[in-house]
């Protein structure tokens, strides 16, 4: 019985709790309100996260491309401004969708007094100046302490371009590689928070179901509906239109990130799908060079598909929440997620690190993250192929940029499948 147990992963867990506590919610809903404490710890630790995670990994995203970066030049800039114009239309493409559907309008999430008086005295007092200044931490310390997301990622971002400029030397060898363990023990940290995440998600769906009746799983399902309609407005109005303005042949585009897509998919991971698509990007044309340094540092820097997934998701809590989101509030709140964004590897549950961050920064309740990762197995999984497929097209694009396409040939169809069991 035990070794059963052991052979359930953490995704079945997670829908097992999620079956659990809706059924508990809905026959038991006065006891149901009393299980809000397993979802607050749960919450509690995920708020711990949000600050080391992010200065580690800005400072190794930056400081430890530094020398690349410098040697690369041109091409390491045109990536980069591709990288912003695309993540920033996909924020707007998730915020259209999310105000369009309305995902999470009718769950009736509550918060304290106290955070609700706070957050509405943030939402009409921000302008821009404000949010210049806010950005500016008096104390890393005291910013991390308040999750204050922007006040650390200003600070990270200035101690990692101060980092590029210090010579070679083993102190700043040290340094780095603190920032890379600090990162690396985070994400370890979050594998371990999440071993209790069907416990918290459990206790979480079971309040919510107990206090707004069954009515929120017709909300999950728009918002999963919302995500994956959102995606394909953006590859259809985004992603293709790019490919023609490159001059791209889209068949065979297609048929090089058919297999790394299908796989990003299946496993809802990058980096399970980078040896295949690196081998399939050149093979469309793109020399090595180029598609070595894109596609590695859009797993950084070029997240189509999550950051479309935090805009929906943002929106969602705060229309769960009943909380009117004024534009200069919304404006700061994609501001803070094209920024924050930056630097965290697709690894799994980042996106939710990102998130937390983003709904601590704007006093929005962290009890939406336990209900969206419900189902967030779903959303991940599509989001990751979306993430894939861009930086595949950034590689092309960047290529077409620089004047050194090479021209396709997919004639051999074994080369594909041949790839497809390497990379597993």
């Amino acid at each position: 019985m035990w070794s059963f147990l052991r052979r359930i992963s953490l995704v079945q867990w997670i829908f097992i709790a999620l079956v659990l506590g809706i059924a508990f919610g809905a026959f038991f809903p006065q006891e149901a309100i009393n299980l809000k404490i397993f979802s607050t710890v749960f919450l509690r630790m995920i708020k711990s996260i949000v600050a080391p995670m992010i200065f580690g990994t800005l400072v190794v995203g930056i400081a430890g491309h530094g020398d690349d970066v410098k040697k690369i030049g041109r091409l390491a800039g045109r990536s980069f401004i591709y990288f912003e114009l695309v993540t920033t239309v996909a924020l707007f493409v998730g915020l259209g969708a999310a105000h369009l559907v309305q995902p999470g309008a009718g769950i009736a999430l509550t918060r304290p007094a106290s955070e609700a008086a706070e957050f509405a005295s943030k939402s009409t007092q921000v302008t821009f100046s404000g949010v210049l200044e806010h950005m500016i931490p008096q104390s890393f310390f005291e910013a991390a302490a308040h999750n204050e997301v922007l006040q650390v990622v200003f600070f990270a971002v200035i101690f990692a371009i101060a980092l590029t400029q210090v010579k070679p030397s083993p102190a700043k060898e040290t340094i780095l590689h603190f920032c890379e363990g600090l990162s690396q023990t985070m994400f370890k940290f979050t594998g371990i928070v999440m071993n209790y995440a069907p416990i918290g998600i459990g206790a979480a769906i079971g309040y919510v179901v107990g206090q707004s009746g069954l009515g929120v799983l017709w909300n999950l399902g728009k918002l999963v509906l919302t995500l994956y309609g959102a995606l394909v407005v953006f590859i259809l109005c985004v992603l293709v239109p790019i490919a023609l303005i490159a001059r791209l042949n889209l068949k065979n585009f297609i048929r090089a990130v058919k297999d790394p897509a299908i796989i990003a998919f299946t496993t809802a991971s990058s980096e399970a799908a980078l040896p295949i698509a690196l081998q399939n990007m050149q093979k469309f044309g793109v020399p090595q060079r180029i598609v070595s340094f894109v596609l590695p540092t859009g797993y950084s820097f070029n997240l189509d598909g999550s950051t479309l997934y935090l805009a929906v998701a943002a929106l969602f809590v705060a229309q769960a929440a009943n909380v009117e989101l004024s534009f200069a509030t919304q404006m700061t709140m994609m501001l803070s997620l094209m920024i924050t964004s930056k630097g965290v590897a697709a690894v799994a549950r980042a996106s939710l690190v990102i998130l937390s961050g983003t709904l601590v920064q704007f006093g929005l309740p962290l009890e939406g993250i336990a209900i969206i990762l419900g189902v967030d197995a779903f959303m991940d999984m599509a989001r990751t192929s979306v993430n894939l497929v861009g930086n595949c097209l950034a590689s092309a694009v960047m290529a077409r940029w620089e004047g050194e396409l090479g021209e396709a040939n997919f004639d051999d169809p074994s080369i594909g499948a041949s790839a497809t069991v390497e990379a597993h």
